[in-house]
């Protein structure tokens, strides 16, 4: 492909793909932009759940709701090891399932006997885990289940004050957290029951302003599967009524059965904030997507699926379809009965994160080009530099712009190479280069909301 053949002249300063590069119904895009939190947890882009419980002991993935802590029957939980096998994996932090929906707590807390503190074990695992992610310099977050099938309050106004109660221990015992994550699944035999998510929301904020809620919650936005799947164009700026729990209720499990069914689910709407929905909104939010995904076929440990394992190199495209894609990646984890990760998962895990750090060990070349004024970007390499990755990051303090670009290779003998055809970059868009050798890159935007604001360019062999 000749220069000429790129177009390079149609780009975001001429016709910015048909549309208004700046009017008032774009300035009103770019006013959705990240909180303090939001934008600090956009720099840890991949962490870990660790769904350990009642139902590691029962070999269940639901709880049946006639549990007794004596049913908790394991002897061990090396939160340690726990954390150092997603620490080799790349990841930045764990959410650990504090409470699951059978209502069993991994902590000492004074709101019921149903702990683990009341069993055989005896010891505040989230309190163990905590510690153990200070030790690692990981972040800590928590999982804490709306429904609960064992707690006699449930389904009375009574039960909101019990949670709030719960979720206060949680978020004042156990140092700073990142991520409160608060699930939707409900069983459909469950009593009919409104949540206080107004009240919830505001107790996190006050105890732990730092923090991001997520998937129920009005900062992280569920995918809309459990299959690490993401969509086309994955926008940030969104319409503010996706933030609202019930949406994301509606959507969740209402049985055991349906884990199955989430894991090849891919959400109705493939658009969610392009311009044509944008316009439809009265009000619009910040609210990027989280991709929550086990490395096995269920949430909780069963020797059955040692076999069934995510490969290293499974776990590396979902990486790349999710981190690579402006989501961040909450991967499951779960710990065997024996109270540690098992070995297959060790391996994958470890896999992923020898990819995760190879992908940008040798640099060719990286930029902040900050605020463009240039409709392209042009980069040379060193002679007989081959390209692996090419890494852009949108600053999105400034909101997300970025509607449509082109990335192309300069190939040796001076011609252009059409490498990826991409709309949104957002916090993170990883694009792979299969090792192409070339001379350099040329980066174009064609399509923008207001002038482009690019925080990296990264090449890298």
């Amino acid at each position: 492909m000749t220069w000429q053949d790129a177009k390079l002249e149609q780009n975001w300063t001429t016709d910015n793909g048909g549309f208004p590069l700046m009017d008032g119904e774009v300035r009103r895009y770019l006013r959705a932009r990240p909180s303090g939190a939001q934008l600090r947890h956009a720099q840890r882009p991949f962490y870990c759940f660790l769904h350990f419980g009642m139902n590691t002991a029962t070999g269940r993935e639901w709880g049946c709701g006639r549990e007794t802590a004596a049913d908790f029957d394991l002897g061990e939980a090396c939160p340690e090891q726990w954390v150092e096998a997603v620490k080799a994996a790349g990841a930045a932090g764990v959410i650990l399932t504090c409470k699951h929906h059978d209502g069993f707590c991994l902590w000492d807390t004074a709101q019921t006997d149903f702990s683990v503190t009341h069993t055989a074990f005896g010891r505040d695992i989230a309190a163990l885990t905590a510690q153990a992610c200070q030790r690692a310099g990981l972040a800590f977050g928590v999982y804490l289940s709306p429904w609960d099938m064992h707690e006699p309050r449930y389904g009375t106004a009574a039960y909101n004050d019990f949670f709030c109660a719960q979720l206060t221990e949680l978020l004042t015992g156990y140092g700073p957290v990142f991520e409160v994550w608060l699930d939707g699944a409900k069983g459909e035999s469950a009593k009919e029951f409104s949540y206080d998510w107004d009240r919830y929301y505001r107790l996190v904020r006050r105890l732990q302003p730092q923090a991001c809620m997520a998937v129920c919650g009005p900062d992280l936005r569920w995918v809309g599967n459990e299959a690490g799947k993401t969509r086309t164009s994955e926008f940030s700026v969104v319409p503010a009524s996706l933030t609202r729990a019930e949406i994301v209720q509606a959507l969740s499990q209402h049985a055991e059965t349906e884990a199955g069914k989430m894991q090849t689910l891919v959400s109705g709407d493939e658009d969610l904030g392009s311009r044509q929905v944008l316009a439809q909104a009265e009000e619009l939010r910040w609210y990027p997507a989280e991709v929550d995904v086990s490395i096995r076929p269920g949430w909780f440990y069963h020797p059955e699926e040692d076999g069934a394992v995510k490969s290293g190199a499974r776990l590396w495209e979902l990486y790349l379809q999710s981190v690579g894609r402006n989501c961040s990646l909450l991967l499951n984890v779960p710990p065997a009965r024996d109270g540690r990760v098992a070995p297959a998962d060790q391996a994958a895990l470890a896999e992923l994160g020898r990819r995760i750090r190879d992908m940008t060990a040798c640099p060719l070349l990286e930029s902040a080009p900050g605020r463009l004024t240039r409709g392209w970007l042009e980069y040379d390499f060193a002679p007989g530099q081959r390209a692996r990755f090419c890494i852009l990051e949108e600053d999105i303090a400034k909101s997300q712009r970025v509607e449509a670009f082109d990335l192309y290779w300069k190939l040796p003998g001076g011609e252009l190479a059409l490498a990826y055809a991409g709309t949104v970059i957002g916090a993170r868009r990883i694009i792979p280069a299969d090792g192409l050798e070339a001379a350099g890159a040329v980066l174009v935007i064609r399509q923008s909301r207001g002038r482009p604001w690019l925080k990296r360019v990264g090449f890298y062999g």
